[in-house]
This record gives C-alpha cells, sequence and structure tokens, in this order.
C-alpha cells in the first residue's frame, strides 16, 4: 500500500503533515522534516495498532512526500 505525506506551513509558522490514507494521523512541528517524520512515526504507529488488534492484515508500505 501506498502512502502519501501532505505537508504545508501554517500561517503562524508551523508545519503541518497529513497522511490522507490513515484517518487522524495529522501533525505539526517546527520544520516540514520534524512535521513529516512525526506524521510517519504516527503512522507506523497506527498501522502497527491495526495488525496487533486484526483489524488489518501485515502489507508492504511505501511512503511518498507531497508538498501541498
Amino acid at each position: 500500500m501506498n502512502f502519501h505525506i501532505e505537508y504545508e506551513q501554517e500561517d503562524d509558522g508551523r508545519w503541518l503533515a497529513e497522511i490522507p490514507e490513515i484517518p487522524g494521523v495529522l501533525t505539526y512541528g517546527a520544520t516540514a522534516n520534524e512535521a513529516m517524520a512525526k506524521a510517519e512515526v504516527l503512522a507506523l504507529r497506527a498501522l502497527a495498532e491495526r495488525i496487533e488488534t486484526k483489524e488489518s492484515l501485515p502489507m508492504p508500505i511505501n511512503i511518498d512526500f507531497i508538498i501541498a
């Protein structure tokens, strides 16, 4: 499964990053890299929880970065 991290800078200077394919994966950071790293970590945690609770099966994943 392929995931895309969409990121953009907010008016207040913070960076927002989200993975639309995984509901709830939305993070902020002081830099674009920080926000994207947090989104990737949160996505992996969400996927691991789904596998642990048998909501989904393990799958190969690919994460791309897209500027919004």
